[in-house]
């Protein structure tokens, strides 16, 4: 009997050890998944980053891997005829961050009237923004009559309302044959040139909206991603001028 004692309390140290090290194995465990959570959240909180969130960054030089198509004549253009700077925005009309950024273009266009142009390209974000791509093709039915840049204010004015009624109201505030652009819209007439300027956009490096390329008199590019303020888009342009 008295051989049982010092047995037994080495059993329960035993076990007591054991407790302790499965313990630890959990908590590693635990901990494991833990830090696996979190480094997915950071690179899904980058991705949301440039997708828009304001900075007060300089835009930062463009990639190698950045192809950026040519811009042609027949493209949404406004500035100056002989600009020494062409400024690409890619965007999305229900974008709100988009919409922050377009008084920031209307400063650019206002500081430099001769130096700065300005060409604006469809970048909806389908998966998150359903009306935008319904939007852009409308910006385009107005654009056939001659009103692309009036439409383009009014569907920034009104982003929380998109819809074919909305459209219809606009092309008739600023004058459009409202049946001819009516016809156009139902008829989704320019849905690939809105998927050729989406694909310009993935090829220019864009993967949210804003996305803004900056091209200087000698072809260098920067890249302006996101909402950027004033400050930061001007830093940008003083640097190519």
């Amino acid at each position: 009997m008295a051989d049982q004692t010092p047995m037994s309390g080495m059993s329960q140290g035993k076990t007591f050890l054991l407790g302790i090290v499965a313990g630890v194995l959990v908590l590693c465990t635990i901990g494991f998944f833990v830090l696996l959570s979190m480094q997915f959240g950071e690179k899904d909180t980058k991705v949301a980053v440039n997708t828009g969130t304001p900075t007060q960054q300089v835009a930062n030089v463009a990639p190698t891997a950045i192809t950026l198509e040519p811009v042609s004549d027949d493209e949404h253009i406004k500035g100056g005829k002989k600009a020494k700077i062409t400024l690409v925005e890619y965007s999305d009309f229900q974008c709100p961050y988009c919409g922050t950024f377009e008084p920031t273009i209307d400063q650019v266009l206002e500081k430099y009237p001769d130096d700065v142009r300005v060409v604006y390209r469809h970048f909806p974000l389908r998966s998150i923004h359903p009306n935008a791509a319904p939007a852009a093709n409308a910006s385009e039915c107005a654009a056939e009559q001659g009103k692309f840049w009036e439409f383009h204010a009014k569907l920034f004015q009104n982003q929380e309302t998109l819809s074919t009624t909305l459209y219809s109201s606009i092309a008739k505030e600023i004058g459009l044959n409202v049946s001819k652009f009516d016809s156009c819209v139902s008829s989704n007439k320019y849905a690939s040139d809105v998927q050729a300027d989406e694909a310009s956009a993935q090829s220019a490096g864009g993967r949210g909206t804003p996305y803004s390329v900056l091209v200087g008199p000698n072809g260098e590019q920067s890249v302006i991603s996101g909402a950027q303020p004033f400050s930061a888009v001007d830093a940008a342009i003083q640097q190519m001028l």
